[in-house]
């Protein structure tokens, strides 16, 4: 099994013992009503299901004081008054009698998949676990959390496995000041965190989460804030700030591990969060995050607290990690102006230390001073009538979106490669499934007269095997498919290709085309297809749909292609379907092409169709079957700087099509 699932059922024991409105919605349910629907789904069958160890002292110890693990011991002793007092010294915390119990399981937990993923037990997993942990910190319960279960995970893979990069992405919508202080001088831990902020108006109330705090000594750098300073931040804003903050120095950084601080209070429908991100949008933001550490992904749950939202949340999250195909985002991708703002101030603030982001035209910094609004404070989880508000507006926010949802079903097949002269040298995955069929003669012979190149057999036989891959795609029967095209016929079979994509009901056409393809002359440019040609002359937009651009030969060019320029594009079209045509001469070396095809799943929910030079070797088909079939690329190699005729040309296409293109932009509009 790819993916583990570490529970535990004393785990929902802890809860709160006396009335207090702040405290009340940390509830054992949080975890019962995840695990229900996982097992309603079928998605806790299809994973090797682990039972949570409790975290030793000496474990417990990477992190946390001896003083304050004594402290917690002591808890299982005490009465509910002496309980409730010692809580009172802390901020948002309560104690139960099972709490020292839960807490050291929600630790053990977070170890026990770390061990599992870094032996190859699994791919990647997550620890479904509460106490919550990434506020806890040295010495002091804080905000819900005991135990540093994030930390802990990764000063145990530090010290046990030997690594020496860990990517820590905690996209709860609080900050998790906690982790930022046990890391902020470690240059061997990039910490990302998203989270409400309202220029300091929101919990913990701290400057130190503003986009200027980025570490401390050799650490500088590799803690990264990006504030959110408005509510209501949606898949738009949460997909811009990966593609233009975290991806960049993810893939910079080369992690050799990604631990998700996984709070699901920044889904919509979460009261304390009250922002409009889907549960969906979580899907893509882990599928996103699998392409980098060779896979090796673990997602600890942090907060929650609407149990539908949670829920939904948490089997996307698990869908992702077992490689299903991801759901479409439907909603208009453009981003909020206040998010564009924070985007613009994080990318300021990091870019003296990172590479990735020096080349690009860098807007100033936005100083929280100049544009802190008047107001007081928002309260954390208040109980009050703003609260109740607020909870109520959140759920039917909610209810409407599920209402609308409409998930396409798992295709029976995964992914088929078809081909004709690599079948005998090609060692494929053994999930993956070797293609024999082809489209009906009739239908092949129909299709072929429209090109003269078509006309041989060799041509035919292979346009055949792609139009019975489209067709099977198209009708919900395989998520996606590789086939060979020979080189005289190539861009004749990719016309055929779009043609017979839009003419079978495909509404919108993401083709991407490497190497000598051009475009069909006669295509329409009515915003049914967008064509983006790589490897062409020159860097031009000749419309919004028609974009052009050299082949990238630095291994920052291609990245920064790719995050700043392909993939906002995608994302902001919202295709059915990828046409990945690799044609003659495409230049791409396989983790390139690998990479290309892995980021090009998330946002048409893996629905690729691959047309693959038949002159590549088998080595290439291989390594596209797998990342197709949701296995994570091999790595680029060392980063290298992007030539400055890169940078130029890719700055050139940016301003060409932002107008247009809202996910192209990294700045508030002035």
């Amino acid at each position: 099994m790819r993916t583990a699932l570490v529970y535990h059922e004393d785990m929902t024991a802890a809860r709160l013992l006396w009335e207090d409105p702040e405290c009340e919605i940390e509830c054992p349910e949080r975890l019962t009503t995840a695990m229900g629907l996982l097992q309603q789904r079928g998605l806790e069958q299809r994973c090797l299901r682990l039972t949570a160890r409790e975290a030793s002292e000496a474990e417990l110890g990477l992190v946390h004081s001896p003083e304050y693990v004594d402290l917690l011991r002591r808890t299982q002793s005490l009465g509910t008054a002496e309980l409730q007092a010692l809580s009172g010294q802390y901020d948002a915390v309560y104690f139960h009698p099972s709490t020292f119990h839960c807490a050291r399981l929600a630790a053990g937990a977070a170890l026990q998949l770390v061990d599992a993923v870094l032996t190859g037990a699994v791919h990647n997993g997550l620890a479904l676990v509460r106490p919550p942990g990434h506020h806890s910190q040295r010495a002091a319960a804080n905000g819900f959390c005991v135990f540093n279960n994030v930390a802990i995970a990764a000063k145990h893979a530090q010290q046990k496995h030997g690594l020496q990069r860990i990517l820590i992405v905690d996209w709860d919508v609080h900050h998790g000041q906690g982790i930022q202080y046990i890391f902020e001088d470690d240059p061997s831990v990039l910490y990302f965190s998203w989270h409400r902020y309202e220029h300091g108006r929101f919990w913990p109330y701290l400057p130190e989460s503003d986009a200027v705090a980025v570490g401390q000594g050799p650490g500088r750098g590799f803690t990264v804030n990006l504030p959110w300073n408005q509510v209501g931040m949606g898949d738009a804003d949460y997909m811009a700030a990966f593609l233009h903050v975290l991806l960049p120095l993810a893939f910079e950084f080369d992690p050799e591990l990604v631990l998700i601080a996984a709070g699901f209070d920044s889904a919509i429908g979460d009261p304390e969060g009250q922002m409009q991100a889907t549960p969906e949008c979580f899907a893509h933001l882990t599928q996103l995050l699998q392409v980098l550490a060779r896979g090796r992904v673990c997602a600890m749950l942090e907060g929650g607290y609407n149990l539908e939202s949670l829920s939904e949340s948490v089997c996307m999250t698990v869908q992702a990690l077992l490689g299903d195909p991801t759901p479409p985002l439907s909603r208009p991708m453009v981003p909020h102006h206040s998010a564009l703002e924070s985007i613009q101030s994080v990318r300021a603030a990091q870019a003296p230390h990172w590479t990735s982001l020096q080349q690009q035209d860098s807007a100033p910094i936005l100083s929280p001073s100049t544009h802190s609004p008047e107001g007081r404070p928002s309260p954390l989880l208040s109980g009050g009538p703003e609260f109740k508000v607020a909870a109520a507006q959140a759920t039917a926010a909610l209810s409407a979106l599920l209402a609308q949802l409409h998930l396409r079903p798992t295709p029976p097949v995964r992914t088929a490669v078809a081909l004709t002269a690599l079948d005998t040298a090609l060692v494929l995955p053994p999930d993956v499934l070797h293609q024999e069929g082809s489209a009906p003669k009739e239908e092949v012979q129909a299709w072929a007269r429209l090109h003269e190149a078509l006309a041989k057999d060799e041509a035919g036989s292979a346009l055949g095997k792609v139009l019975y891959l489209l067709d099977r795609i198209l009708d919900g029967q395989l998520s996606s498919g590789i086939a060979a095209t020979p080189a005289p016929a190539a861009a004749a079979i990719l016309d055929v290709a779009i043609r017979c994509s839009l003419s079978r009901g495909a509404q919108r056409l993401l083709c991407v085309a490497v190497g000598q393809l051009d475009r069909p002359s006669d295509l329409a440019d009515d915003g049914r297809t967008l064509w983006l040609n790589i490897r062409g002359k020159e860097a031009v937009a000749l419309s919004m749909f028609h974009v052009s651009m050299p082949r990238p030969g630095t291994t920052g060019g291609f990245l920064n292609f790719l995050l700043a320029l392909v993939l906002p594009l995608a994302y902001g079209f919202q295709p059915d379907l990828v046409l990945l045509a690799l044609g003659p001469a495409h230049g791409l070396r396989d983790p390139q092409a690998a990479l290309l095809a892995a980021l090009l799943r998330a946002p048409v929910g893996c629905r690729v169709l691959a047309l693959v030079d038949e002159e590549s070797t088998p080595q290439l088909v291989g390594v596209l079957a797998q990342v197709l079939h949701g296995e994570a690329p091999p790595s680029l190699g060392p980063f290298c700087m992007a030539c400055p005729e890169e940078m130029q040309a890719l700055m050139h296409l940016r301003r060409q099509l932002e107008p247009q293109w809202k996910m192209l932009q990294v700045a508030a509009p002035a």
